[in-house]
């Protein structure tokens, strides 16, 4: 493939890159955050997904006939896999572009053929199927295409890796020459070999949109360990092709695995690096490149200078506001290019790669801040920061307006219960019809009446830190709940018909093989009570800002390493001399998990998924039943009294008791599933719906609990605490009256 250099006269300011991969699915939105506060500047930029950009490229005919011409010419001793696949490549390169086009939802007719097994090419990922035939009796036949699809993919992945590509993956390109490389050698190392395949993709691509463009900066996201590669491919053809460009690097990967960088060799790919938020580091770049600023003048960013790195944070200004980033703006980012594959036939599972999610933010950081593991000291999770409902719902508008999707993925730490309640009521109050979900803590606030109006807002699911089930280890984290209080949260979420999705650890200090068994047995009795929906075990890993890495005594571990190298120092190396050997574990976990998450395998005692000899539970079969007793919840008098259901129809009549006319109504309560009806009597049938209508979501006066008290026994009704323990409270609480 020839390498083309193109050149115009066209200009824009900056060009902002994610680089190969992140997500097939929707676009990763550091880019769209940052162009969308750029616009509110009048600063001109660009972006590009180049991620998914090349996937359409080399999942292409023409990209696949050259993958094969390229694999045929080397002749190589492939595995038996890969040979079947060299054989069968005919059918690879005949069926790709319609398997894309329906993966992009440009072609749904494809499930008929895709899914009956008779089209596509079948390979290695192909034989888990024998073990899968039980879970499409709950997929349709477009998800199952889907399935089929993804594992189509995945097949020509495996490909890539053996014969081309070592470093391929969909969302972890060359991630192991990222992970944890606190040495830079191995990395440079790489970008000193020829081009591969994927590289000349990509770089065409680079060129094309440099040719069009004409930056005067390039802004290189890196979020993940998987995009460090490829962004330094980038930055690497910029230098030598475009040398007046100015090149810097930001994102998550930057700002907690290189906040102390010592390796002058990264800085003759880069100019700039800049660390946390990037909206203002990036304005104060545009200023300095353009005259207005001075070196020192900049905001904590990373240069060369007198062959040393020396970080300039000098400016005085403060940083951007939630309130003044603006709405994330998408455009550039080719929505049609995006393909929505199903990895595993598990509902809440696909969200992470299953449709468009609009991003957005509902707070900076995380109102918490407390978990022993988690890096709270860095800026992106310590200073909390949160929006107004108004603002974020104006945002949401503008990008349905802007991309045509309504599905909205709130990317927070952990999202405030207040500000999810307000937001709701936000959203139902402007009628607006979405759906979203996000990241959560399982705290008390969590109630069963706010789950039943988030749902009501359109929330779908929520995903949260579950970690290591164990009451001793979650204090040790800090995680601010206990196992009770998640089986109550994920119960009221479950009832309100919110799935859950559960984060899952294993291997923290001090945990032992029991406290592991143990964990793993709660985990199957949520699954099997229906409390949550899917889950994800990973092992523990010691991070140099979280409170576990910077005091390691107070866990009973020991720092072997890690702190010392040149280029990545976030990961540490540590030795729990009290704990299990935690890694023998992770297998276990995860074929148990992965069977819970598919309904099946409960019957299970939870020492059976190991291979090696671990204690039984020590927990009761029935444990997470009994912490689901009934428990009597106070009605506190400072709650939001709020009604979500239509004006009631009232009918009146007469009813005749002990020789006596009394006059009676029934209130017909409805929504667009069911209908109640109650029979009252008039005095309180009038007063229910003048109480109705001045508790109805549109009306701006706040009623408590005790202002309706307060109502009702000022019109000498009753006992109110009587009324409100009555089958017809019950009823108008089953309709959508709510306590928030």
């Amino acid at each position: 493939m020839q390498l083309i250099v193109k050149r115009n006269n066209v200009s824009c300011s900056l060009l902002l890159i994610t680089p190969p991969f992140t997500q097939l699915n929707t676009a990763y939105p550091a880019t769209a955050y940052l162009k969308g506060y750029l616009n509110t500047q009048g600063v001109n930029s660009h972006q590009a997904d180049l991620g998914i950009e090349v996937i359409n490229k080399l999942f292409s005919k023409a990209g696949l006939d050259e993958l094969f011409k390229r694999i045929n010419v080397q002749n190589g001793k492939w595995t038996s896999n890969t040979l079947r696949m060299i054989r069968l490549q005919t059918n690879y390169i005949n069926t790709i572009e319609p398997v894309i086009a329906f993966l992009q939802g440009r072609n749904n007719l494809m499930a008929y053929a895709i899914a009956n097994g008779e089209l596509l090419p079948e390979a290695g990922r192909f034989s888990q199927l024998d073990n899968l035939d039980w879970a499409f009796g709950s997929m349709g036949m477009v998800d199952k295409a889907k399935h089929f699809a993804t594992l189509y993919l995945e097949d020509l992945s495996d490909l890539i890796i053996e014969t081309i590509d070592p470093y391929f993956g969909f969302s972890r390109y060359a991630e192991r020459l990222g992970r944890s490389a606190s040495c830079f050698d191995e990395l440079h190392n790489a970008l000193q070999q020829p081009l591969t395949y994927i590289d000349e993709l990509l770089i065409n691509l680079l060129n094309d949109r440099i040719h069009t463009h004409q930056p005067k900066m390039v802004g290189l996201s890196v979020p993940f360990p998987g995009n460090l590669y490829s962004a330094l491919r980038c930055a690497q053809y910029i230098k030598q092709y475009h040398p007046h460009i100015h090149i810097t690097m930001g994102g998550g990967y930057v700002n907690t695995e290189l906040r102390s960088i010592k390796e002058l060799r990264l800085f003759n790919y880069i100019d700039t690096l800049t660390m946390d938020d990037g909206e203002a580091p990036l304005l104060h770049l545009i200023e300095y490149n353009e005259g207005r600023r001075t070196i020192d003048q900049l905001k904590r960013t990373f240069v060369k200078k007198d062959n040393t790195i020396a970080y300039m944070d000098g400016s005085p200004q403060e940083d951007i506001h939630q309130n003044k980033v603006g709405t994330p703006d998408y455009t550039g980012l080719d929505t049609s290019l995006y393909l929505s594959v199903i990895e595993v036939a598990n509902p809440m599972f696909r969200l992470w790669s299953d449709g468009a999610w609009n991003k957005l933010t509902l707070a900076h950081g995380c109102y918490w801040a407390k978990c022993s593991f988690c890096d709270c000291s860095l800026d992106y999770i310590g200073r909390y920061e949160p929006n107004k409902p108004s603002q974020i719902a104006d945002r949401m508008q503008e990008l349905m307006d802007q991309t045509g999707n309504n599905g909205f993925h709130f990317v927070d730490e952990a999202a405030p219960p207040v500000l999810m309640r307000d937001l709701a009521l936000e959203l139902l109050r402007r009628n607006m019809n979405v759906i979203w979900w996000t990241n959560i803590r399982f705290e008390k606030k969590f109630t069963p009446d706010l789950c039943r109006l988030l749902k009501a807002s359109g929330c779908m699911a929520v995903s949260g830190g579950l970690e290591v089930a164990s009451d001793r280890i979650l204090k040790l984290i800090n995680k601010g709940v206990s196992i009770e209080q998640v089986s109550q949260v994920t119960k009221a979420f479950a009832d309100a018909g919110i799935m859950v999705h559960a984060y899952l650890m294993y291997g923290f200090p001090t945990q032992t093989a029991q406290e592991t068994i143990d964990s793993l047995e709660v985990v199957k009795q949520l699954f099997e009570l229906g409390l949550i929906d899917s889950g994800f075990w990973h092992q523990f890993a010691m991070t140099a800002h979280s409170d576990v890495g910077l005091h390691p005594e107070k866990y009973k571990v020991k720092i072997m390493g890690g702190q010392n190298g040149s280029f990545a120092n976030n990961d540490l190396i540590h030795a729990d001399p009290t704990g299990a050997i935690h890694h023998k574990y992770g297998e276990g976990l995860r074929k148990a998990i992965f069977n819970y998450m598919h309904g099946v395998c409960f019957d299970y005692k939870a020492h059976e998924w190991f291979e090696f000899k671990v204690p039984k539970t020590s927990l009761a079969p029935n444990y997470i039943n009994s912490l689901l007793k009934t428990q009597n919840e106070l009605n506190d008098l400072h709650k939001q009294v709020i009604w979500l259901g239509q004006t009631p129809h009232t009918t009146l009549y007469k009813r005749e008791k002990n020789k006596k006319l009394i006059e009676m109504m029934d209130i017909t309560l409805f929504d667009k599933q069911q209908e109640q009806t109650i029979s009252v009597k008039v005095k309180l049938g009038q007063w229910l719906i003048d109480m109705l209508s001045k508790c109805s979501i549109h009306q701006t006066e706040k009623q408590t609990l005790a202002l309706v008290k307060k109502d009702f026994e000022d019109q000498n009704i009753g006992d109110f605490d009587a009324f409100i323990k009555s089958k017809s409270f019950a009823q108008l609480e089953a309709m959508n009256l709510l306590k928030l």
